[in-house]
């Protein structure tokens, strides 16, 4: 984690949990008139750390960290500094992870591959307070709030994490330890979340998670 202590009017942090990644977007958005990049983060414990240490306008934020994900880093940062904005930039293209991190606090959520122009423009207008999507966003947005179909809206932000790390093949163990609960606390969790999306078993759970991309399955080479 690096933090530097120039001012400047929107101060930036990047959490980003490649370092190569943040590097391109500090070059970028430090080359630009009135942003400056003040901090960065890999996990979601450093970016909680990171917002009380420099009191950042504006956090870039990557769903796909380790551990805890992008969504709970939200969520934490947002509880230590309500004022802040945040500006999602996620490879994740489907409606469940957008809706999970506009319900966490995201004002905006691009995907990684929209213009470079387009982020510097969606991290003036969030800090400005105003609500940014790209394009094929706010197509998928569209496309399933008229088909009723993003299932996942009836869970909270937490169960929406949970659910998460479980479809990713994280055990319960192991989600109870990033997300600092209880072993029981995530069985609890996992038995909320299967009757609220009406199922029965983790198989059908992961089924349910891939038929709205959440997660992929690759063919395995003969």
């Amino acid at each position: 984690m690096t933090i530097s202590a120039t001012t400047h009017s929107i101060r930036i942090i990047l959490v980003d949990d490649h370092a190569v990644v943040r590097t391109g977007y500090k070059r970028l958005l430090d080359a630009e008139p009135g942003l400056q990049v003040v901090g960065e983060a890999a996990r979601a414990d450093e970016a909680n750390a990171l917002v009380l240490r420099v009191q950042p306008d504006v956090a870039l934020v990557d769903l796909s960290l380790r551990g805890s994900s992008g969504i709970e880093a939200i969520r934490g940062m947002l509880a230590r500094r309500p004022e802040l904005k945040i500006l999602v930039l996620s490879m994740h293209e489907d409606a469940a992870h957008v809706t999970q991190a506009v319900r966490s606090g995201a004002l905006g959520y691009l995907t990684k591959y929209c213009e470079p122009d387009d982020v510097i423009d969606g991290i003036r207008e969030v800090a400005a307070g105003k609500r940014v999507f790209s394009p094929d966003i706010a197509q998928i947005l569209a496309r399933e709030v008229i088909a009723g179909e993003d299932v996942f809206t009836q869970l909270t932000p937490r169960e929406f994490e949970v659910l998460r790390m479980l479809v990713q093949g994280e055990s319960s163990g192991v989600i109870a330890s990033s997300m600092q609960l209880s072993p029981k606390t995530v069985l609890n969790y996992l038995s909320l979340i299967r009757q609220k999306l009406g199922v029965d078993n983790d198989f059908k759970l992961l089924h349910l998670a891939a038929r709205h991309g959440l997660v992929t399955f690759q063919a395995t080479p003969a």
